[in-house]
């Protein structure tokens, strides 16, 4: 949680316990339903991790503040990659919803949808459709400020 970016990219091992951790999460979720992605998840969690811990400007308590960052996840198939970063966060998420990742009702779905799960910012699935999503929310970022 961290509504101030920080100054230091120096790691913990507390940060590098959250990575690992996030790794077998993805992992985890991919071997219990049986199908998905797990390996970009699982590649990605350092920069993920960083983004979310360090440079972000977010807060799990009020996922709709208007002057946060947006983390907009093109690829919708590596989605285990911002669930893991939103329950590490601290997000409306559980480990039993990791658990039933793409499973029918649950609120980790095979991809982000915006409105179903507290963090996502967009619906993606197509690989590209997240780049022109964050395009326009920073253009109209910009034309909000004036």
């Amino acid at each position: 949680m961290s509504t101030q970016t920080t100054d230091s990219f120096e790691w913990t091992e507390l940060d590098r316990r959250a990575v690992d951790t996030a790794r077998v999460l993805a992992a985890d979720a991919v071997q219990k339903v049986g199908n998905g992605h797990p390996g970009t998840a699982m590649a990605l969690a350092p920069a993920a991790y960083t983004i979310f811990q360090k440079v972000m400007r977010h807060d799990p308590a009020d996922p709709e503040w208007t002057g946060r960052d947006r983390f907009v996840l093109s690829p919708g198939h590596t989605s285990l990659t911002l669930y893991t970063q939103l329950y590490l966060a601290g997000y409306e998420l559980e480990l039993d919803d990791l658990k039933a990742f793409r499973t029918q009702g649950s609120k980790t779905p095979g991809h982000p949808e915006y409105g179903h799960t507290a963090g996502v910012e967009t619906t993606t699935g197509p690989l590209g459709q997240g780049v022109a999503n964050a395009v326009g929310m920073a253009m109209a970022a910009r034309y909000e400020r004036g």
